[in-house]
């Protein structure tokens, strides 16, 4: 019977036929999710409550999804251009 292949075995294949750019970009998003991973840890360690509960809230938690789409959207713009400059 044949092996069944891991979700981490086909993340390594996947990564195996990405441009440098597209590896750059996914180390990136690895990036911010250890950043968003670390935060979310942090408030554990606050002795203030008023500082803990302002870094739960949903105005808090939209800055940083608009800080996240912003990062993605300069990423593509830079791709764009680059792949115009090559055109070119």
């Amino acid at each position: 019977m044949a092996r069944r292949i891991t979700e981490r075995q086909r993340l390594a294949l996947k990564l195996e036929h990405l441009s440098e750019t597209e590896v750059h970009e996914v180390l990136d998003y690895i990036s911010i999710m250890e950043s968003m991973r670390r935060a979310a840890a942090l408030p554990m360690a606050w002795d203030d409550e008023l500082i803990s509960l302002l870094a739960g809230s949903e105005e808090n938690e939209r800055a940083r999804q608009a800080f996240e789409w912003e990062s993605v959207r300069r990423r593509a713009e830079r791709k764009a251009a680059l792949s115009l400059a090559v055109r070119a």
